[in-house]
């Protein structure tokens, strides 16, 4: 019989799910100067115990929003006034939210929420007055999503393996594009075209034209890491341990080391965010 429980206890706690980890997020300044991109003035954004992290900014580059998990246990939405340094919480629901983005029209965020039967699809919620709203009734499981215009988006679908697909609103359906890919999805600035990372062999970003569903690679990633962003100018950052990279496709061969956190204690980098004017990188890291 103690064998039997024993077993059972080992059992319940492999399927117990795992919290998430402990990471904050960090402002840096970027410039550029001609080829070569540089950073400085590292701002803490959040400092609590626990989950802060999916950061991205708003159209007006003043604000940047954010999942956090705090003392309840509970997944919501901030709202960090970069110059003020103030964190305003934006929901307060018995679901959990994540991967807050400003929708196109500026006048909501979407969010992959976990309804509570565990459902995760995606919904917008406004900024002023209203309810929030489901977007994609069908499609489900979202694990993140990325706004092509305002109607089509790029979504991981999360299964065995994961899928990118191809979602019209107003459609309210998905199309499969690829499988066997990574988180990080992004719209290439100032142009029609989206970015995600191939897993399916040496991971590689590619470059995809919604309009012909054809992808072409782009470069490969740093070993180790998925998390990447697009600045205005067309640069690709990357990060991997302390270090960040940047890369110019068509111009640079590789990866070029763009700056080592480490002195500054900051560590095992993974998501990162550009605002509109190129001007701050936002990334997340390990506490």
């Amino acid at each position: 019989m103690f064998l039997r429980l024993a077993f059972l206890a080992l059992a319940q706690a492999a399927a117990a799910p795992q919290p998430p980890p402990a990471t904050d997020i960090y402002v840096l300044e970027l410039r550029a100067d001609g080829a070569r991109l540089g950073v400085s003035k590292l701002l803490r954004v959040t400092d609590s115990q626990g989950y802060d992290n999916q950061p991205s900014f708003t159209p007006d580059g003043r604000a940047l929003l954010y999942t956090s998990i705090r003392e309840d246990n509970q997944a919501d939405i901030y709202r960090h006034d970069l110059a003020a340094k103030t964190s305003a919480r934006l929901t307060t629901t018995s679901e959990a939210e994540y991967s807050p983005t400003v929708t196109p029209d500026g006048r909501a965020f979407s969010v992959i929420r976990v309804e509570k039967d565990g459902t995760q699809r995606l919904w917008r919620f406004p900024f002023g007055a209203g309810e929030p709203q489901l977007l994609l009734a069908d499609v489900k499981p979202v694990g993140y999503h990325a706004w092509l215009d305002a109607d089509a988006l790029l979504l991981f679908v999360l299964g065995r393996p994961a899928t990118l697909q191809l979602a019209s609103v107003k459609h309210g359906r998905s199309e499969s594009l690829a499988s066997d890919v990574g988180r990080s999805l992004h719209r290439i600035p100032g142009t029609h075209k989206a970015s995600y990372l191939d897993k399916s062999a040496v991971w590689t970003i590619r470059r995809l034209d919604p309009r012909t569903k054809q992808s072409e690679p782009i470069v490969a990633a740093l070993d180790g890491s998925e998390d990447y962003a697009w600045t205005p100018d067309g640069r690709l950052l990357m990060a991997q341990g302390s270090r960040l990279f940047a890369h110019r496709p068509g111009v640079d061969a590789t990866w070029r080391i763009v700056a080592d956190l480490a002195e500054q204690n900051v560590r095992r980098i993974t998501r990162l965010a550009v605002s509109p004017k190129g001007d701050r990188l936002a990334l997340v890291a390990a506490e």
